[in-house]
This record gives C-alpha cells, sequence and structure tokens, in this order.
C-alpha cells in the first residue's frame, strides 16, 4: 500500500517511516520545505532510496492534495510542537496545527483515503484531574500549542462524523528516545551530563509524566492503522507509569554514572497557569481494541537513548534552550 507521513523528517515520523519501509509499504514522505533541501532524521537514513520525497508546506492545499492523492493511508505528524515557542508565536501554531490538518483532512475526504490518522498530544488534557488519564478526561489545553492540537483533534473527529472521514485520533503521552529534539527534557539533561555539566539548567522539576520510548509509540501508530475498531476513536498511547522529572533527572544521571544538581533556569519554567503538572495515562482503550501495548521500559529506553547520543554529540548545544 502507498503511504503518505507527514512531517516526516521529524522524530517519531522518521522512525515511523522506516518501519512502514522496514514492512515492505511503498511511503511517500512530506517533509517541510528548505532551501538546502535537507530531509531531517531521513537525510542519512538507510531508507532514503526507498522513499519518495515530498517537500513543501503543509499550509499550502493544492501541494498537499497532490501528496495525499494516490496514498491509502496517511499518517499525519506535521505540526509545530515547541511549547516555549507557542508563547511567542501563537498564530504560527493555528496556521500549521489547524489549517494544516484540515488541508490533510480535506484531500483525504477528495481523495477518497481509507485511513487518516491524526496525531494529538496528552498535552490538551491539561493537568490531570483524575488519574490515570483516559479518552473520556476532560480536555483543558493550558498553552496556545495544546489548544491549536485540541482544535485539530476536534475538526478530525468532526470529519468522520459529518463526512464519513475513517478517522483515528492518536494520542501519544510523552515520548523520547533517539532523534528527540533537544527542546524535550531528556535530551536536555542528557546532554548537559555529556558536556560535563554538574550543575544542570532546568526548569520546574516537580510536574509527573508518563514516559513512552519511540518505538513503543511508533507500533502504537501501525496498530491503530491497521484495527477496524479503532475507526473514529481517539485512543491514549502511554505506559500508564508516571514520573516526576527531578526522579528523571536522578535515574539519567545514575545510568550516567555522574552526581548533578538542579538549576532552576527562570526562562524554561512555564508561566504558573499553563503548567501542566500530572500527566498519566491510561492505555486500556487502546489494548482492548487493538492488543497493543508498551513493551521498552523507562530505564531501557533512557540506555538506548543515551549511548545514542554519547554518538551524535555534537549535534545537541547544551548550552542553549531551545525553545
Amino acid at each position: 500500500m502507498k503511504i503518505l507521513v507527514t512531517g516526516a523528517g521529524g522524530f517519531i515520523a522518521s522512525h515511523l517511516v522506516e518501519e512502514l519501509v522496514r514492512s515492505g509499504h511503498e511511503v511517500r514522505a512530506f517533509i517541510r520545505y528548505n532551501s538546502r533541501n535537507i530531509w531531517g532524521w531521513l537525510e542519512n537514513s538507510h531508507c532514503r532510496s526507498a522513499i519518495e520525497i515530498i517537500s513543501g508546506d503543509i499550509r499550502d492545499y493544492d501541494l498537499v492534495k497532490s501528496a495525499v492523492d494516490g496514498c491509502g493511508i496517511v499518517f499525519h505528524l506535521a505540526a509545530l510542537i515547541g511549547i516555549p515557542y507557542s508563547y511567542v508565536s501563537p498564530l504560527a501554531y493555528i496556521r500549521t496545527n489547524v489549517e494544516g490538518t484540515y488541508n490533510i483532512l480535506q484531500a483525504a475526504r477528495e481523495c477518497n483515503v481509507e485511513r487518516v490518522i491524526h496525531t494529538s498530544t496528552s498535552e490538551i488534557y491539561g493537568t490531570a484531574r483524575y488519574v490515570p488519564i483516559d479518552e473520556t478526561h476532560p480536555v483543558n489545553p493550558q498553552s496556545p500549542y495544546a489548544a491549536s492540537k485540541a482544535s485539530a483533534d476536534f475538526l478530525a473527529l468532526a470529519y468522520h462524523r459529518s463526512f464519513g472521514l475513517p478517522i483515528t485520533v492518536v494520542r501519544p503521552f510523552n515520548t523520547y528516545g533517539p532523534r528527540q529534539s533537544a527542546r524535550a527534557i531528556i535530551p536536555t539533561v542528557i546532554a548537559q551530563i555529556l558536556d560535563g555539566q554538574k550543575s544542570l539548567s532546568l526548569g520546574n522539576i516537580t510536574p509527573t509524566r508518563d514516559l513512552t520510548y519511540v518505538s513503543d509509540t511508533v507500533s502504537g501508530f501501525l496498530a491503530a492503522a491497521t484495527s477496524d475498531k479503532t475507526v473514529g476513536e481517539t485512543v491514549n498511547l502511554g505506559t500508564g507509569i508516571e514520573v516526576s522529572i527531578g526522579d528523571l533527572v536522578a535515574k539519567i544521571a545514575y545510568i550516567m554514572h555522574r552526581n548533578v544538581e538542579i538549576t532552576i533556569d527562570p526562562q524554561r519554567i512555564r508561566p504558573k497557569k499553563s503548567e501542566v503538572e500530572r500527566l498519566l495515562s491510561n492505555p486500556g482503550k487502546m489494548r482492548n481494541l487493538s492488543g497493543w501495548k508498551a513493551e521498552t521500559s523507562l530505564d531501557e529506553g533512557l540506555i538506548k537513548t543515551i549511548e545514542w547520543m554519547k554518538e551524535r554529540k555534537p549535534l545537541y548545544k547544551s548550552w542553549i534552550y531551545n525553545v
């Protein structure tokens, strides 16, 4: 089957593209245009020669439709995802995350696509009102990023209910692993330790997160796309285990055999009412519908990530706060 993956040069999507190629699918990768024609994490991928690349802008409907045309499944991952930058430019998030999703949905409708897998985020729940968080938990976006993603989710589900478009909304909890941006907590901590810093510059360390290794998230996307029971549904992808940022830092330092202290950097702290204090998934619905469950322990995933980053240390500028 020919499959389109948007945002294909990014963290999760590049892993997904490679897994689809390994599974024998014909993959069309939609990557944000740049004048140097660099394909993000697919630039040096072992699957590069097997991938059809389309460079463009997810906000360009005509190009999006031409990319969708002829594909049986669309995995829509293209988005602006950095929470701190959403405070700087909220409109960019609306245009990319909401309008970009509209373009995918409308093109998929006109091209009679068999399945659309739309990527959500656990951030749309806001601070947990109860745990574990299931799919009926109230939606309470606390950042412009989360609000844009919640809007995109509702638009996707509306297209299913209004036009019968076969949609599944996949809602990953915090994914981590090789290729993750330096803006995220795990690469931030590892990069600073690899650079020999004993005092780590971080933000709020009290929130808790449910951390899912990237290969498990990818297998969740694939399971969502192959199960008839997930059509028209929203499903959480998570481990059902939470860890505080402070305890996570301590665990990483222990694995790396380093003694570290934490220095709170005010610029890394979200506005008070925007901080999501607790995220803990209930992945039971996805397990019941498709049989999927996360397989990688946090320790195992951290070790893999650390080893990968050790070999690519120059890619991460630990002294810069990435928004």
